[in-house]
């Protein structure tokens, strides 16, 4: 089949690697797979599809190549691509890798581009269901993966250094990040440092957004955490395995990608529930989560701190069922769905 992905940004991100994850094994399967992104689009990934660039600062319809299926995903995409599947330039099929009404601006446009079209393929129940109630379509699930660049390196103890509770943080300025709970977070692993001072306090961020936020560079030079600013999976991957707790404050998600990932390097996973991650989340089975409103994200990790009997069983029981969980499937499953929507 010829598919044609209209793509703002492959920046750092879970749901630009998604995006690249099922369009390289889409064209690893021999499917003419073209991304058609801005002229400035970023891209942060390696990408085997064929790349096009639209001659301007926006994508036109005029810009697709004729195909079988066009793929839109963030809102603003979705009326460029129904208007060049109108054109005979494809089938043109949603694939919402967030849910944007309820936690982006503009939901003025947001909510009734889900009624553009019917064709639709979302990351989990939580979010099938949710668009089900607000739109009345009922999307086929392709859920999230990991990439065989993660797996446990068993190098905890050979690190010899305190205990690692590390947590993803990204760049706030100028950005959508109120829905990661980010200042809650640091309160909470603050919390958790004042009553263990003897621990490291971690924060992954991607390198681009490090390097151009004030906020994240201050909060390094106070001391009081570490930063670690990963250039490619293998890095990510190092951090992941150097982490005993990982956390996540995340409270609306469609997938929460991140989790998953460190799962599978071996790391205990205390995290908030955002929706999709109760895909793979389950409380005192893999991992330890609770509801915002509860107020204990501290309090959990203390309790791994305090328990390391508990830490070692969630974290080995989350790498277990971490392995069902690969891109592979995810391919498998979106390749299915579009052939059930044709």
């Amino acid at each position: 089949m010829r598919f044609t992905f209209p793509i703002l940004t492959l920046s750092h991100g879970g749901a630009q690697r998604m995006l690249v994850e099922l369009t390289n094994g889409l064209t690893d399967l021999g499917h003419q797979v073209n991304l058609l992104l801005p002229v400035d689009g970023a891209i942060s990934y390696d990408v085997r599809a064929n790349v096009i660039r639209s001659s301007h600062m926006n994508i036109h319809e005029h810009d697709f190549p004729p195909g079988d299926v066009i793929v839109s995903n963030y809102f603003t995409t979705v009326p460029i691509a129904q208007a060049a599947s109108q054109q005979g330039k494809g089938v043109h099929v949603r694939l919402s890798l967030c849910y944007e009404p309820p936690f982006l601006p503009d939901n003025g446009r947001s909510f009734p581009s889900y009624h553009i079209t019917e064709h639709l393929i979302v990351l989990s129940r939580w979010q099938q269901e949710l668009i089900r109630l607000n739109h009345g379509i009922t999307g086929s699930i392709v859920p999230i993966g990991i990439s065989s660049s993660f797996k446990n390196m068993n190098i905890r103890h050979s690190l010899q250094e305190p205990l690692n509770i590390t947590a993803i943080l990204r760049k706030t300025e100028r950005g959508f990040s109120w829905h990661r709970e980010q200042d809650y977070l640091i309160e909470q692993l603050d919390y958790v440092k004042s009553q263990y001072p003897d621990v490291n306090i971690n924060f992954i961020s991607p390198p681009d957004e490090f390097n151009t936020s004030e906020i994240l560079q201050r909060m390094k030079t106070t001391g009081k955490y570490r930063f670690f600013t990963p250039a490619n999976d293998e890095e990510l991957c190092y951090h992941y395995n150097g982490a005993d707790i990982f956390v996540s404050s995340s409270i609306f998600d469609t997938g929460s990608l991140p989790g998953l990932e460190a799962m599978r390097c071996g790391a205990a996973l205390v995290c908030v529930y955002s929706g999709g991650n109760m895909e793979y989340a389950h409380h005192k089975k893999n991992c330890l989560l609770s509801y915002r409103y509860e107020n204990r994200l501290g309090e959990d990790v203390i309790r791994l701190i305090r328990d390391p009997n508990l830490r070692t069983k969630l974290a080995e029981q989350g790498e277990r069922y971490s392995r069902k969980w690969t891109w592979e499937n995810s391919v498998r499953l979106f390749e299915q769905a579009i052939t059930d929507l044709l």
